[in-house]
């Protein structure tokens, strides 16, 4: 028996009451041209009648004459079909064939399915980010998806998780901050509306002990010019206390000093380099030091200051003046 071809679409009425087409009709898809629209003749010498091909709807009333069965079948693969349409256009579905591929500068937000933790991440000049567990994961040239399933990887193949799933998405580069200066993991960070000087530093990693309680926000004006707007970093306050706006901006860069220190030598219980605080006074740091010994005296306190020639000069203070970054306060035996 010879079969001929047709397209994808059928009569599903005739195909359904396989009754009312004769053998030499039928029809199956060829396995060399399995989507071939090729018609050939069939096996009476004739090409396939209508019936045998149908380009856009079905034949409803023979549909009715085979039977509920056959139309619940027919309306069932139409509802599948409009599903799979659906999906076809859904917004991750076009979302997904316009990825592009990672590199650096792309700031990524990395989530394991059934974990409430996000970690934010930005890919380096080397072409890696840096995963919780795992250490640097090379994500450069990959698909968000390929990312993410390269960290699964990772995460498995250390015995972190069983069978992971990770989920990257990205955000815009030009959302990102960078953190300078005496922090723990200095770098460029994602930011959004909601982050805080407290969110940015956390991403850095927290504040050194040598860390300054006051850092600068640099921000550059439509000018051009960078402006610098000091922050304290040892308090709970909002950025528009700080800032002319209200939130971070993609750009800024938020830069830690190291802390001043100041040294305190002579008749203390325990000389040595200590921070100096904001408002700390002459005395404040001697009590840091341990405070004043039984031959010391507090009326022979003895400060010298660096110079603007870089010099060191004796200045003379009270216990209430305002310690100095580089002051080295000494305090001498007493007289009697």
């Amino acid at each position: 028996m010879r079969f001929c071809e047709l397209e994808p679409s059928f009569h599903l009425g005739r195909f359904l009451n396989g009754s009312a087409i004769p053998h030499c009709e039928r029809a199956k898809y060829s396995a060399s041209e399995p989507h071939s629209s090729k018609i050939v003749p069939n096996c009476c010498g004739r090409p396939p009648g209508l019936g045998q091909r149908v380009t856009a709807g079905f034949n409803v009333g023979l549909m009715r004459k085979s039977g509920p069965f056959s139309v619940l079948f027919a309306f069932g693969l139409l509802l599948a079909l409009g599903v799979a349409c659906r999906a076809a256009d859904s917004p991750a579905a076009v979302a997904s064939s316009r990825a592009n591929p990672l590199g650096p500068g792309d700031a990524l937000s990395i989530q394991v399915v059934g974990q409430p933790e996000v970690t934010n991440a930005f890919v380096g000049d080397d072409g890696t980010i840096n995963v919780p567990l795992v250490g640097n994961v090379q994500v450069a040239g990959l698909l968000p998806v390929d990312a993410g399933t390269r960290i699964a990887k990772a995460l498995k193949d250390g015995g972190y998780f069983v069978d992971p799933h990770v989920v990257i998405s990205t955000q815009p580069r030009s959302q990102v901050v960078t953190v300078t200066g005496e922090v723990h993991a200095p770098g460029r960070f994602p930011v959004n509306p909601a982050t805080t000087i407290f969110d940015l530093l956390a991403q850095a990693g927290g504040l050194k002990d040598t860390a300054s309680n006051v850092g600068y926000v640099l921000r550059k004006d439509d000018d051009g010019h960078i402006n610098r707007y000091p922050v304290k970093l040892s308090e709970l306050a909002e950025i528009r206390d700080y800032l002319p706006t209200s939130t971070l901006l993609g750009g800024d860069s938020l830069v830690v000093p190291p802390a001043g220190t100041c040294y305190v030598t002579g008749e203390v219980t325990t000389p040595g380099k200590y921070t100096v605080e904001p408002g700390m006074t002459v005395m404040q740091a001697i009590v840091h030091a341990g405070g004043i010994t039984a031959r010391g005296s507090e009326h022979r306190i003895e400060v010298k200051r660096l110079g603007k020639n870089g010099q060191y000069q004796v200045v003379h203070v009270k216990p209430g003046d305002p310690v100095q970054a580089d002051d080295v306060i000494h305090v001498k035996e007493s007289i009697f």
